[in-house]
């Protein structure tokens, strides 16, 4: 049997040097490092057919006696490592390059090659962290809104069943407090497609939230004659309606699951509800005008050759029929393109 030697492909890294010799089934290995030589032995399949192959190289610089090797079916992988990390100029002692070795290109990486790859690492590192922190966000954004519209559909559905048409007339003392805590909180539905955290276009989302709110903060919560009204109850039930069905699925989507029954309910029962949300809040702004006309609230004063003000009321006409422009366009395509995932 000859005495042969195998091919031997080598790269390395800033503390390890790694080498593939190119012999399969490989049996009987001897691998040591002895004066800063490495000395291979073994049987098995190599260029020259089966036969005993060995090597030795003498490293450029020191290395550690410690050798790590792991023979498979097709090669025998070897680690070596290096006694101070840095980069050599080349693997042996001698400058020229014995014949059997050669750079094993699938393991081949420069300084700059790693140092890129350590840059992507951190900045991989730290895009997981960015996603981590979003979805925690607007989890716990989703998660608030949910309770929140919870709470107010079932103080409003409890009073209804104790007090009966009674509870028409004091909704608004009885949930006003949460439902402006759930609509400040809605602000951030518009903050959140300008800062990229979410898909849904940037204009729907400031007309929905901002429609709300001025029915909410100027209609109701500025006209005392509007609080004890029987539209208050319909606007807030038909909301809080919408809304303990729509939050639930975007807090499931944000964390990739999916309730079929939740994703049917949140679809099926918005077809209904807001249309009728819509007409309700137009009776809201409708029955407001007069309110508005006598009060002179928000009026705004003309110049003396034309006398009087300019009612508030004439903005929420034109409120009013921005609002059903708006609303026929948004119940077509429906605000649902997914608020937060």
């Amino acid at each position: 049997m000859q005495l042969l030697t195998p091919h031997v492909y080598w790269a390395q890294r800033r503390g390890e040097i790694f080498l593939r010799v190119d012999l399969s089934d490989a049996k009987n290995l001897n691998i040591s490092v002895e004066e800063n030589t490495l000395q291979f032995r073994g049987q098995g399949h190599g260029a020259k057919g089966e036969n005993e192959y060995k090597f030795s190289l003498e490293f450029r610089e020191p290395v550690r006696p410690e050798v790590e090797h792991r023979s498979t079916q097709r090669q025998v992988d070897i680690r070596v490592r290096k006694q101070s990390e840095h980069w050599w100029d080349r693997l042996t002692q001698q400058e020229k390059k014995p014949l059997f070795l050669a750079p094993d290109f699938d393991r081949w990486l420069t300084e700059s090659d790693v140092e890129m790859e350590l840059k992507n690492k951190v900045r991989t590192g730290r895009l997981r962290s960015f996603l981590g922190v979003k979805r925690g966000y607007l989890f716990m954004y989703n998660l608030v809104q949910f309770l929140g519209f919870s709470w107010i559909f079932v103080n409003m559905t409890v009073r209804l069943f104790i007090l009966g048409q009674d509870s028409f007339y004091d909704t608004f003392h009885s949930t006003a407090d949460m439902m402006y805590f759930c609509q400040m909180m809605a602000v951030l539905e518009v903050v959140n497609p300008l800062l990229g955290l979410v898909r849904t276009a940037f204009l729907p989302a400031l007309l929905q939230v901002t429609g709300r709110n001025v029915i909410l903060f100027v209609i109701f919560g500025c006209l005392d004659e509007m609080q004890n009204k029987a539209v208050v109850f319909f606007v807030f039930y038909l909301w809080s309606c919408v809304e303990i069905f729509r939050y639930p699925f975007y807090m499931l989507g944000v964390v990739g699951t999916e309730w079929k029954l939740l994703t049917w309910l949140r679809y099926s029962l918005w077809i209904p509800l807001y249309p009728l949300g819509t007409i309700a809040e137009a009776v809201a702004v409708v029955q407001s005008l007069s309110l508005f006309d006598e009060t002179l609230m928000f009026a705004l004063p003309l110049p003396s050759l034309l006398g009087g003000s300019l009612s508030f009321s004439y903005s929420l006409r034109l409120y009013l029929i921005l609002m059903f422009l708006g609303k026929k366009k948004h119940f077509i395509q429906p605000f649902s393109t997914s608020l937060n995932t």
